[in-house]
């Protein structure tokens, strides 16, 4: 693949297209570079320019903001010049940038115009904390792909001089043409809202509450039908699974009908046992049971709260239950004297779209505002792929990504570390205190596939490497979601079978019409019938860290068929016994850390990917 990139200095405008820089990068276009020798890593001074720390502090939003690739040095000693290089840019694969703001505005639906204005507004407080909220003030610097907003380059406020200083109201006037043109179903909210901007009694957070309404009110006006599948496999390599996910086949087909229950198939999730198989698959198991009873009392609580509960306040309660579940795997640890390196503990994605009901103002109620969260521990990964693109929703815990996040390092000089892919947290081997879950809210406004995996699918860029080879055919229905579920464990035991492998993938559809496949007796002929395992069997390493050695026989010991059936029995009622005190232990742990619903008077505004 073609790796392009984009030249921050102006200057390098000037430089004709098929010129070779530093003997490695070609000019395409004005400040659009391709690396010829991708291989290598690229020059990097030693002492990091100032005007990369904001890229560094602001890798959580690398959606809609770009990364430092590396350093082009232009001229000859004594008047060298040092341009840096940006990756993750606006630029398609064929070296094209992506189109401004102002080029696709009058060209897109209501439902996007206020998604585009709702991400730059979040956007806001983080680029100005880090002195660079200029960069929202350019709009030829403001590019879109589909639904996300993205920057070509970050713009310090102390050196920009054609263009207002950054504040609210030179936000207000640089959307004053955009709203003008706005779709007429949204133009006359839109523009109360522009007023509330320019006015200086108004805060951010009581116009992020405006937007969030509006854009809320667009998106339940949308039908939206979730499809999802699931399956977890062991690998070539390893002689047990210590991931969950849900839901698996075995989960869809213990339903009648799917819309029957809370979680299916509004909630996804996977988990990544780290501990070894004495452990990991002890943890995994219990975040997910845990999960399961905390995510149906949430959506519960939600779905009786009469206004809308603000994003926020969605984020603080998931944060609180992550951390329930977290002290939950602490306490077995600790119950058991396991110390540093021998604690149990799992990675966690997990993707809840919750059909919040939206009260319109001419009294009119919509059933479901569209809401997806996203939240994440360790390095198990989101994405959203669509027919044009394959979007990374999270980011890894892991040392690489801190060391970014501190401004020590590039990126791609950090995974070269012996240890940058080790992770940073997980659930259950600290104190929830010290626990940061990365918590980010989107709006589902387009047919698309979520996909939640472990590393083992993951590593080596196999998602990014196989993605267009499923988003059409599972699109169009022309494959089943279980059939592409086994597809892609197959290439991640082929390409990373090192690893056990979780996929969850919910196909989310904005169109009317009942999906062809979507049958379930023809679905299930389909499927291959070890394709799935019915239950989830522990090791025997495993079991002892939950069920009493008086129940294993000695050795020597000769066992009777009859008694090893109902021993069976008993440890399938004794695993149900526990799980279902830890859920009742969560509940109430959940209870207690969780604020309460009832919507605030103001909403702190919350970022896309953080």
């Amino acid at each position: 693949m073609n790796r392009y990139l984009w030249a921050s200095d102006p200057v390098s405008a000037q430089i004709s297209p098929g010129v070779l820089i530093n003997d490695r990068y070609q000019v395409i276009a004005p400040q659009i570079w391709l690396d010829t020798q991708p291989e290598a890593p690229p020059y990097v001074p030693q002492e990091l320019p100032e005007e990369i720390i904001p890229y560094l502090r602001l890798f959580p939003q690398r959606l809609h903001i770009p990364e430092v690739y590396g350093v082009a040095v232009l001229g000859e000693e004594p008047n060298t010049a040092e341009v840096i290089l940006l990756e993750n840019v606006p630029i398609d694969p064929e070296g094209n940038l992506y189109p401004a703001i102002v080029e696709q505005w009058h060209h897109t639906k209501a439902i996007r115009q206020v998604y585009w204005l709702w991400q730059i507004l979040q956007l806001w407080t983080p680029l100005s904390e880090l002195g660079v909220a200029s960069s929202l003030l350019i709009p030829e610097n403001i590019r879109v792909q589909g639904w996300r907003i993205r920057l070509l380059q970050l713009f310090s406020d102390r050196t920009i001089s054609t263009y207002p200083q950054p504040s609210l109201t030179a936000l207000c006037d640089c959307w004053l043409e955009w709203i003008a043109g706005a779709h007429p179903s949204v133009l006359g909210r839109l523009e109360q809202i522009w007023q509330q901007i320019g006015n200086p009694q108004k805060s951010l957070d009581e116009i992020s509450l405006e937007l969030n309404q509006l854009l809320l009110e667009k998106a339940a006006e949308l039908p939206l039908r979730l499809q999802v599948a699931g399956g977890t496999d062991q690998g070539p390599m390893r002689s047990s699974n210590e991931d969950s996910c849900y839901p698996t086949e075995a989960d869809l087909r213990s339903l009648t009908e799917p819309p029957n229950d809370l979680l299916i198939p509004n909630f996804t999730l996977v988990c990544d046992g780290i501990g070894g198989h004495e452990g990991g698959e002890v943890a995994s198991l219990m975040a997910l049971q845990t999960l399961k009873l905390q995510v149906r009392a949430l959506l519960i609580e939600i779905a009786q709260q009469p206004e809308i509960v603000p994003p926020n306040i969605i984020c603080e309660q998931l944060t609180a239950i992550i951390r329930v579940v977290n002290d939950l795997i602490a306490k077995q640890n600790d119950s058991q004297g396991r110390e540093m390196r021998q604690r149990m503990g799992t990675t966690l994605v997990m993707g809840l779209q919750i059909p919040q009901k939206i009260n319109k103002p001419d009294g009119t109620v919509l059933e479901n505002a569209h809401e997806l969260y996203i939240a994440s521990v360790g390095d198990s990964r989101v994405y959203w792929i669509t027919a044009d693109y394959c979007q990374q929703l999270t980011i890894d815990d892991d040392v690489a990504t801190r060391e970014v996040r501190l401004g020590r390092s590039l990126y791609r000089e950090a995974l070269r570390r012996v240890d940058g892919g080790a992770l940073t947290q997980a659930l259950g081997t600290r104190e929830a205190q010290i626990l940061r879950p990365t918590i980010g809210r989107f709006i589902l406004e387009e047919d698309g596939i979520l996909l939640l995996c472990s590393d083992g699918l993951s590593d080596r860029n196999t998602v990014e490497q196989s993605w267009q080879e499923f988003a059409k055919p599972v699109l169009k229905n022309k494959i089943s979601l279980e059939a592409a579920v086994q597809s892609w464990i197959d290439l991640a035991n082929e390409k990373n079978g090192h690893d056990n492998t979780s996929i969850v993938l919910t196909r989310c559809l904005l169109s009317p019409e009942p999906p062809a496949l979507f049958e379930p007796k023809k679905v299930e002929a389909e499927l291959p019938t070890a394709a799935y395992p019915v239950e989830t069997e522990l090791t025997e390493a495993s079991k002892a860290l939950l069920y009493s050695p008086a129940t294993q026989p000695e050795a020597g010991e000769t066992v009777d068929v009859q008694t090893v059936k109902q021993g069976t029995w008993l440890t399938v009622l004794t695993t149900l016994a526990i799980l279902a005190a830890l859920g009742l232990i969560g509940y109430g742990l959940w209870r207690s850390f969780v604020p309460p619903t009832t919507p605030p008077a103001q909403e702190t505004p919350v970022n896309t990917n953080e």
